[in-house]
């Protein structure tokens, strides 16, 4: 599957994690193939954190897990959506999803 995916010049494309039961947006992340590899080698979500410059599972440190129950990519190739099963809130806030606030 990796080969399918166009990856941008940084070697990223964008995640969104959503919840498989609810269907409730949770997250937008960035993944590259070593994140990839290692969500779909554990089934835990995996991640490239830009700002840090390194590979990161979700929940690491809070215990707030995704666990994967399916990926999916778009036509292009160029975005992924990761069907999960949360142990928590996806925030780091402490909200059941990072989309909590409105414009309107």
């Amino acid at each position: 599957m990796s080969g399918e995916i166009n990856w941008d010049a940084n070697g990223l494309v964008p995640a969104v994690a959503q919840d498989e039961k609810t269907k409730q947006v949770l997250m937008l992340a960035y993944i590259n193939a070593e994140a990839l590899a290692k969500t779909m080698e554990t089934g835990l979500a995996h991640f490239w954190s830009r700002r840090r410059n390194k590979l990161w599972q979700k929940g690491e440190t809070s215990g707030n897990i995704l666990r994967v129950r399916e990926i999916k990519y778009d036509c292009d190739g160029d975005a992924i959506l990761v069907l999960v099963d949360p142990a928590g809130p996806a925030c780091h806030t402490g909200e059941v999803s990072c989309f909590y606030r409105s414009l309107t």
